[in-house]
Parts: structure tokens; sequence; C-alpha cells
């Protein structure tokens, strides 16, 4: 057989080729639409290889961007890894101190920064020094000064010349456990393969026919990996810029047939997609990830709107996907209430990925039955996994010794391999598919002078899914003027969506056996159905709340 690198270059001439008709659109910042086809992509792409090249970047050298989903952003997403470098997509939605530390882990050579980013830029450029920063979408967005002119003194030529797909091509990172960013390098191999795997009739099930509006950033965790896929099978795109326009639009005038995004997003505009069903009536799915969406939702999308909801489940550590929720053929004469049950579910594991169970905290090894019952850490391996984090050996938080990712994450997994998460990965609050470490807040709060204890969980939230509360223990001389300068010391070092709304004193706070916070004990005090319960049991009752 024959033997050669499986890389995105091969991806990108197939494109080109194959698909070199297709179109991406992009919703520009002026609200106008930009459109152009995959041709034009590709010698755009060409020119912006040769642009970071005679920018001094070398093979393995990292090129951050800074920037919302636009057709520059999908440019670099070829051009960056082609010519051997790695593609570092920064997600705007971290503080400048979260981000200064991920800039000056991975030494960014050079930062591509989309216009309507420059203000919050700023404040991150005077914290990482002097670093080569190229601009896009400048006001007003029609000049594009520094980037289309460096697109203009170069030629539309380059020749590719990537010899090992195991070469880098991405690095993202994730918050973590421990709220300590952790960097994951990708591998054209990896990406590859992944596309590969997402783009089979079981999971994405992307065609040619498609038209496709990727809502999930281009930040995020590759955006799913659904730029490559959807260039790989030759569907249309529809980028929708940093601030989308109503969803119910996008999807009428462009014909999206798919549409990706967390479940925050499709709650949010299902009022709007319910009046305008007729409208609509060429979106057939909606991929949904980020964090588990109700049976409610699911409901109201196909039942209402006629549309497919597709669960999917992964991690920044797995490039993303993991599992993806699609009925089975013998599922088809169950009622629809069931049908809706397993939707809910993560899924089953996409070809190519394993799941296993394995006890919670147990040092010895046993796997745990798919019985549907049997509660048990997920543990996955496959081709597209990270087995260590970015400048870091692997330890036995992270990886098990035979070279399994621990994922924290405590589900069931049924006879037919379907997955459900019964607990959240530790110490993280999911909020509008976002992740926020309760363990990071908890430990600024504890820097503050007047707090002798502090616990941070997620309740339900209708809109965002969940919402950090702070549950803090004050000394006796502390005054009720102490929450605007927590929120101040918090706001220094995270992201504004991380502040908890609320913030709840207490005279003690509930322990485990081990002296450790317990978050359930906390949840069950001051959460019940989303609404704030006002008392506890024992000693650990609210003395006054504050919000």
């Amino acid at each position: 057989m024959m033997n050669y690198p499986l890389t995105l270059a091969q991806m990108l001439e197939h494109a080109h080729r194959i698909h070199g008709d297709k179109r991406v659109q992009t919703v520009l910042p002026n609200g106008k639409m930009h459109d152009y086809t995959y041709a034009v992509l590709y010698e755009r792409v060409k020119r912006l290889a040769n642009v970071i090249t005679e920018l001094g970047v070398q093979r393995g050298d990292r090129v951050a961007t800074y920037a919302a989903n636009t057709y520059q952003h999908l440019e670099l997403y070829y051009a960056i890894p082609c010519i051997g470098a790695v593609l570092h997509p920064l997600n705007i939605r971290l503080s400048a101190v979260q981000l200064a530390q991920i800039v000056h882990e991975a030494e960014d050579k050079l930062i591509f920064v989309d216009g309507m980013f420059t203000e919050q830029f700023e404040e991150l450029r005077h914290k990482i020094g002097c670093k080569q920063i190229v601009r896009f979408n400048l006001n007003p967005a029609d000049t594009d000064t520094f980037y289309e002119q460096l697109l203009g003194e170069v030629e539309p030529a380059y020749t590719w010349d990537i010899q090992d797909e195991n070469w880098a091509m991405g690095l993202c990172y994730t918050s973590g456990t421990q709220g300590e960013p952790r960097g994951v390098l990708y591998t054209h191999r990896s990406m590859f393969l992944h596309t590969l795997a997402v783009n089979q009739a079981d999971v994405f099930g992307l065609t040619e026919a498609d038209v496709v509006l990727p809502l999930v950033p281009m930040f995020h965790a590759m955006a799913w990996g659904l730029p490559y896929a959807c260039m790989f099978a030759g569907a249309d795109m529809v980028l929708p810029g940093p601030k989308p326009t109503c969803i119910a639009n996008l999807i009428a005038e462009n014909g999206i047939t798919v549409a990706a995004g967390v479940p925050t997003v499709w709650a949010n505009a299902y009022p709007e997609l319910l009046r305008r069903r007729k409208d609509i009536s060429s979106l057939r799915r909606v991929i949904v990830g980020g964090e588990a969406a109700s049976p409610t939702l699911i409901e109201a999308y196909e039942k209402e709107l006629g549309v497919e909801v597709c669960h999917a489940w992964g991690m920044t550590e797995m490039s993303p996907t993991g599992t993806f929720s699609k009925l089975r053929g013998t599922h088809q004469n169950l009622s629809d209430a069931k049908k809706w049950r397993i939707k809910a579910k993560q899924g089953r594991p996409v070809p190519g990925v394993e799941l296993r169970l394995a006890p919670e905290a147990s040092t010895n090894f046993t796997e745990l039955p798919w019985d549907g019952e049997t509660v048990g850490e997920v543990q996955v391996r496959s081709p597209w996994t990270a087995n260590r984090y970015y400048k870091s050996e692997p330890t036995t938080e992270h990886f098990t010794d035979d070279g399994w990712l621990r994922t924290g994450d405590l589900a069931t997994i049924d006879a037919e391999g379907y997955m459900q998460i019964v607990d959240r990965a530790k110490a993280l609050i999911r909020s509008g598919g976002e992740s926020i470490s309760s363990v990071a807040l908890e430990t600024a709060l504890l820097k503050h002078p007047r707090v002798l204890e502090a616990a941070v969980i997620g309740i339900p939230d209708e809109k965002w899914g969940e919402r950090p509360l702070a549950v803090v223990v004050l000394d006796e001389q502390a005054r009720k003027k102490i929450l605007d300068d927590l929120k101040q010391r918090l706001a220094v070092e995270f992201p504004k969506f991380w502040i908890p709304d609320r913030f709840v004193f207490v005279d003690e706070i509930p322990k485990t056996s081990v002296g450790k916070s317990d978050k359930r004990a906390i949840f069950a005090m001051f959460a019940s159905n989303g609404k704030q319960v006002a008392g506890g049991s024992g000693t650990s009752h609210p003395k006054g709340e504050i919000s």
C-alpha cells in the first residue's frame, strides 16, 4: 500500500480541485455579506502562506489568532498549518491575565487580530510585550489595510512541504480541572483522521449539498473541527462573524441545512425560529455540544420545527469529538418521549474512539460494566486524543498508566453504548458552553483578607445552563461593602462571564470526611430547581445573601 503523510494540505487541495465552486459567506462587521468560492480561498491561502513565511515564521512556530468566525480566520486555519507552523486560536472570552499566561507559554511568534476586537486586544497587548501583529477587518470594514495589503504584495504560488503527518498543526488551550490553562497539540494526522470520523453518516454526516452554519466559535476547540469537515465534504459555509445577526435570518436567507452551537444558542433562538418555521424549512439538523441539552429543548426542535437535534460530547484533548447521539434503527418504533430521552444522552463513541468506565479515584483499575446504571469515570483513547499536555509530561491525574485520558466526567454507559454524563468534570461549571473553574474562583476569593472560607458551585440557569454561585464565610469585622471588593478582585483575573451572579455569606461551609468542601451538600442547600433555598441543615445556614 502507498504510504505518505496525511496532511491538511491534502484536504485543501481536494477542496480546491473537487469543490472549487462551493462558497464561503461571512457576515461582515457592517452587516453586509462577503461571498467567494473555495477556488478564491485557495489562491488567498497560498498568498497568505507566502506572507507568513516572509514574516519570519518557520516550521513549528506558533501563530496565534484573535478573531471570530470569518473568511480570514478560515484562511489562517489552512495557511498556518500548511507551511508547517502551528495554528493557535486565542479564546477572546478569557481575561487578559489568562491569555497572557497562555501566549507566554505558547511563545507565539505572530498574532493575527480581527479589527472588531482591537479595543479589548489592547489590554492583552500591554501584558505580552512586543509581538508581531497583523490586523484585518479594520473600521471601516472595507479597508482591511494590513492583511489585504500584505496579500497583494506576494505571489499566489506556494509548494506545500509537510514531510511528516505527526508535525503539529494546531494548539488549543483548555482551562483544565484546576483552572490552569493546559495546551493540547493537534497533529496533521490526528486532525485528518478526526475529519474523516466526524464526516461519517452517523456523525456530522455532511455532504456536498449542505450549507453549514458554525455558530460554535472558531477559537473553541477548532470549532469542533467544522472548518475542516465542511471543506473536505464540499459543503458551503456561512460564517456569522464577530456578532451573529438574527439566526433565523441567516438560516432563511442562506438556505442553511446544518447548524452547530451550544444549547444556550438554540434555547435563545427557539422563539424566533418557531415564529418563522416556514422560512427556515431548509434546516434539517442542529448539532449541539459544549454542555448537556435538555430533553425539553430536543423535543421542541424536533416536534415543533421538524429539525433533528444531535447531541455531541468531547473535550479539547479529543480534538474535540468523542461521542455523538443519533437513534439506531431499532429505536424507530419507540414512543417520541423515549426517543428524546435517548437523544438527550451524550451518545455513542464515534468510530475510532474507545471508551471505558473506571471506579472514581481508584488506584487499581477495574473496568465497570456498560449496564446503564453503574457510574464511573469516563476514560478515553483514540488516534485524535492527546497523550500529554503541551510542555509537560503525562501525570496519573490526567492519564492512566496504560495511556488512556482521564476525562474527570462521571457517567453511565448502557448496553447499546450510549453514554450519559451524571456529574460534571471536577471543579468545572458549564455556562453557555464555556468552562468556569470553581477552584480558580475559590482560590481568588480566599486571597481576600476578610474571607475565611469560600466555595463556588454551579446552579441551574434557564438561559446559560449553569451559573456560578459563591458561598463565602467572612470574619466578624467584614462589612457588606465587601461584595464590590470581591467582584473587583475577581474581575482583575477573570473574564466578566466567570464572575458569580450571587454571593451567599454563611457561618460555615459543609465539609466532606476528609475536610474538603462538600459541593453536593452546598448544592442541596442553595439550589433547588434552579431557585435559591432559604435555609440549610445543622450549623451551615445562610446568614445573609447579597446579589
